[in-house]
């Protein structure tokens, strides 16, 4: 992943001067920007850090620019500057998602405090999509027949019921029920159940129903 930046998009150049200087005393790394596409320029999916938009770009707006960066995977938190004027917007922005508004002119010390919660916000972030990541690649090193064995775990079913719905002795549902948590690097079925849930694949899943099923084997 690429290192922590704070990005700015402000076209008031002084606004982007001040901005940059008050961050980079802080110890961040700084990029500003005049427009929103310069910004569409420099930033991917794998970005990390924060975003510092102000609510009036030329081009598209502050909201139209969010709704692009969602749409490009680029999920950084962003904090917004806005006019007295362009508060409606910027609580419109902070309800799709943008972490804060301030109004100019901001005070310097809420701004860092909003930059260093943004950050902090991406990191665990990043480290729960790491670990999301991680867990999904587990996953990939299950049989077919384990990952049937881990749903039933998954619904809490007795050894013996995921048997019988497999037809499949207990000893052998024991044997799969083993593997799995081998696999998964896994203690016990409670940790398990946890790991997977915690993934991508399963974050959604919910147990098919007795229609879904059909008929055992």
């Amino acid at each position: 992943m690429s290192s922590e930046q704070v990005y700015i998009v402000d076209d008031d150049p002084d606004v982007r001067e001040a901005t940059s200087f008050l961050v980079t005393t802080a110890d961040y790394a700084a990029e500003s920007f005049e427009t929103p596409e310069e910004l569409l320029d420099r930033v991917n999916r794998d970005s990390a850090g924060c975003l510092i938009l102000d609510v009036r770009l030329p081009g598209m707006n502050g909201l139209e620019l969010q709704r692009e960066l969602v749409e490009r995977g680029v999920r950084m938190p962003i904090i917004f500057i806005t006019g007295h004027g362009d508060i409606p917007m910027a609580v419109e922005a902070v309800n799709a998602g943008a972490l804060d508004f301030l109004e100019k002119p901001f005070d310097n010390e809420a701004l860092l405090a909003r930059v260093e919660e943004a950050i902090q916000a991406d990191r665990e972030r990043r480290t729960r999509e790491a670990a999301a990541g991680d867990i999904d690649q587990r996953l990939e090193q299950l049989t077919p027949r384990e990952r049937q064995v881990m749903e039933g775990i998954l619904t809490g079913k007795l050894n013996k019921v995921i048997g019988y719905e497999l037809d499949m002795s207990t000893r052998t549902v024991e044997v799969h029920r083993g593997r799995i948590l081998d696999k998964l690097g896994a203690r016990n079925a409670p940790e398990m159940v946890r790991l997977v849930l915690a993934g991508n694949r399963y974050r959604d899943w919910s147990p098919p129903t007795e229609e879904s099923n059909g008929s055992r084997h």
